[in-house]
C-alpha cells in the first residue's frame, strides 16, 4: 500500500486474517489505522461481552462441551435455569449412577474430597469443570468466566437469553427415549430448594409477562409512527441504506 496513512474499517472482518495482512504492511513501513474494532469477528467463537444461555430442555453433556470450548477461547458464559436441564436416561438409572458417584471419597479423610454437589447449578458447573484443565492457570481463568444459576435471578431476567441448538433435547434425543430433569434428580438426592424456586419462578413469570405486554405496546406505537412518516423520510432512508444502516 505505502500511502501516507491507510484507514481500515474493521466491521465484519475476521480478526486473524486482517491481523496477518496488517502485520505485513506495518513491517513494510506502512502506517495503518483500524477503526470499528468492536465489530470485528472471530471464526468459531461467540466472543461477545457476555453470553446468557437458557439451560431449559438442554442435554447436560452436549451443552457442557460447547460451553467449555467457549470458556477456553475467552468467552464469559452465564447459564440460567440449570434446574430444567436434562440428562438422558430414566430417573431410576440416574439416581443409581449418582449414588455410586457420591460414594467416591477419600477413604482416610472424606473431608478432603472429592465433594459432591446437590444443587443443579453446581452439578452443571462441576460437569463443565471436568472438561477444562482447571488445575492450570489457563483453565482456572476459563472456569472463572462461568456462572450457573437455578431459575433466572436478577439481572439476567431482564437480559437477552440464547439457546444452543446442538444441545437441545428435542433435536438431539430420539423421540420416546427416557430423560431426567436435573431439578428432580437433585431433589431426590437432597437438594431442598425446589419448592422455593418454583414460587420465585412463578413471581418472575408474572413480572415478565407484564414487561412483555408493555414492550409489545411500545413496538406497535413505534410501527405506527414509522408508517405515518414513511413518505417524509424516504430520501433519508435511502441514504442510510446505501451506507449499510
Amino acid at each position: 500500500m505505502l500511502e501516507k496513512e491507510v484507514i481500515i474499517d474493521g466491521r465484519d472482518h475476521l480478526l486473524g486474517r486482517l491481523a496477518s495482512v496488517v502485520a505485513k504492511e506495518l513491517l513494510a513501513g506502512q502506517k495503518v489505522v483500524i477503526v470499528r474494532c468492536d465489530q470485528m469477528v472471530v471464526s468459531g467463537s461467540m466472543l461477545e461481552k457476555e453470553v446468557i444461555i437458557d439451560g431449559r430442555d438442554h442435554l447436560l453433556g452436549r451443552l457442557a462441551t460447547v460451553v467449555a470450548k467457549e470458556l477456553l477461547t475467552g468467552q464469559k458464559v452465564v447459564i440460567v435455569r440449570c434446574d430444567q436441564m436434562v440428562v438422558s436416561g430414566s430417573m431410576v438409572r440416574n439416581r443409581v449412577k449418582y449414588q455410586y458417584f457420591r460414594q467416591k471419597r477419600m477413604n482416610t479423610n472424606p473431608s478432603r474430597g472429592p465433594f459432591h454437589f446437590k444443587s443443579p447449578g453446581r452439578m452443571v458447573w462441576r460437569t463443565i469443570r471436568g472438561m477444562i484443565p482447571h488445575k492450570t492457570a489457563r483453565g482456572a481463568e476459563a472456569l472463572s468466566r462461568l456462572s450457573t444459576f437455578e431459575g433466572i435471578p436478577h439481572p439476567y431476567d431482564k437480559k437477552k437469553r440464547q439457546v444452543v441448538p446442538a444441545a437441545l433435547r428435542i433435536l438431539r434425543l430420539k423421540p420416546g427415549r427416557d430423560y431426567t430433569v436435573m431439578g428432580d434428580l437433585a431433589h431426590s438426592v437432597g437438594w431442598k430448594h425446589r419448592d422455593l424456586l418454583k414460587t420465585l419462578e412463578e413471581k418472575r413469570k408474572v413480572k415478565a409477562d407484564a414487561f412483555y405486554q408493555k414492550k409489545k405496546a411500545r413496538s406497535e406505537l413505534k410501527a405506527k409512527a414509522e408508517a405515518a412518516v414513511a413518505g417524509d423520510v424516504s430520501a433519508q432512508n435511502k441514504v442510510l441504506e446505501s451506507s449499510g444502516y
